[in-house]
């Protein structure tokens, strides 16, 4: 069914029945993961070929509606439904396809993103890691950092040199990497918040098959700016949560969990997602503390909930554009900078909403920690998928058109210093 075409009330009903006929909490995670795997419902903005339904993005946010009204825990979160499965529903093989997709969809394989560099940021194009063709295998060896869920992961989205003589986006291989193998090492980087949801991974002779080659040799800049612009759209549309939501793959432990207990005691770790949900947290912290009155309060949460608002019809706009075969230059650039705003915004009003009492942290603070939590980890959204001020240096020169930053001598070659 066509997104211009879909009736969103229609499919409340639809899929509020489809949970009443098919939520249990006895069930085990892995097995209601399948159930939504099977029922299409897990990722419904994926095309109707790749397990989806290619609804449009508002009627995902109905579906996790319904799916937080009864209880139930949504589908795996996580990088294989946000970037890897959408990246390789678009470069893949049908091979490819079908090995990769159907784990990540009903939750048995998790993935980490494999770019930044110790060297390599915000250029990501100067990676050095190296990939070297050995017969039907390739040899991976390198360095990455900032992995979200390297310690969890399964797989890995990795980027690697594969031609060292090219121009530097030109010699550029993307591969679904094996992260349980010999010549993988995974150390967990703490964070300011007491959590450890990024790691750095040592690459010493690992192989990835010729066949985990996504998108063609040396290909590899245009498949991750695939993967890139999901992800700057994908966090500046904000999350929706379901009624409980856990990363998959077996190292998380989770799969054989009863679903009902995680929906009980589901974690409080902050992710992307918490800012695009934070006006409701906001609006009922400010009444239960007694501040929702408060005219500078109802001030910022008004600009938070328009900014939220933006966010979700810009999300909108993308994906009817997109249906008609168009698109819109640095869309996924405008989402990611609105999200680094909303965040801002965020970090900002909480602290002011609960007073003295943001300086105390732990579960038994008004809120439970998570505001705490929340303002600790904000720095990190401007910076990660691209920094706020790549983010508009991108806008500027592929939206607006306007000249491109100063080039600069790199390895001889006339490349900009940004890229």
């Amino acid at each position: 069914m066509a997104s211009t075409e879909l009736d969103l009330e229609a499919m409340r009903t639809e899929v509020r029945e489809w949970i009443t006929k098919s939520w249990d909490p006895e069930l085990t995670v892995a097995q209601w993961w399948q159930i939504l795997s099977d029922g299409r419902w897990a990722v419904p903005t994926w095309p109707e070929e790749t397990l989806g339904r290619g609804y449009p993005f508002a009627a995902a946010r109905v579906i996790a509606e319904e799916l937080k009204a009864a209880g139930a825990v949504g589908a795996p979160a996580g990088l294989g439904t946000l970037l890897a499965g959408p990246t390789i529903y678009t470069h893949g093989t049908p091979e490819q396809k079908s090995r990769y997709l159907v784990p990540i969809v009903n939750g048995q394989e998790a993935w980490c993103q494999l770019f930044s560099e110790p060297s390599a940021g915000s250029d990501l194009a100067s990676l050095q890691t190296k990939a070297v063709r050995d017969g039907d295998e390739w040899i991976i060896t390198g360095q990455k950092v900032w992995t979200s869920g390297g310690a969890v992961a399964d797989l890995g989205m990795l980027l690697a040199r594969t031609d060292s003589d090219a121009p530097k986006h030109k010699g550029i291989s993307y591969f679904a990497f094996s992260m349980d193998q010999p010549g993988v090492e995974v150390r967990p980087l703490r964070e300011m918040t007491g959590r450890a949801l990024f790691s750095e991974v040592f690459i010493d002779g690992a192989r990835v098959s010729n066949d985990a080659l996504i998108g063609g040799l040396n290909n590899g800049w245009a498949v991750a700016n695939t993967t890139l612009a999901f992800e700057r759209s994908g966090l500046g549309g904000g999350g929706s949560g379901a009624g409980g939501a856990a990363f998959p793959g077996p190292k998380t432990g989770v799969l054989n969990t009863r679903v009902g207990d995680l929906v009980k005691g589901r974690g409080r770790s902050v992710q992307p997602s918490a800012f695009g949900g934070s006006f409701d947290l906001f609006r009922n912290l400010a009444e239960k503390v007694g501040r929702a009155n408060d005219p500078t309060i109802r001030q910022h949460l008004a600009e938070l909930y328009t900014l939220n608002e933006i966010g979700r019809y810009t999300s909108l706009r993308i994906k009817a554009v997109r249906s008609s075969g168009k698109g819109i230059n640095a869309a996924g650039n405008l989402a990611k900078l609105l999200m680094s705003r909303i965040t801002r915004l965020s970090r900002d009003l909480g602290p002011e909403i609960l007073g003295a009492e943001a300086m105390l942290t732990g579960e038994s603070t008004i809120g439970g920690g998570v505001i705490q939590e929340m303002t600790l980890f904000a720095p990190a959204p401007s910076i990660y998928g691209g920094s706020d001020e790549i983010q508009k240096n991108i806008i500027g020169e592929r939206g607006l058109g306007l000249p491109k930053e100063p080039f600069v001598a790199v390895n001889g070659r006339g490349e900009p210093l940004n890229t």
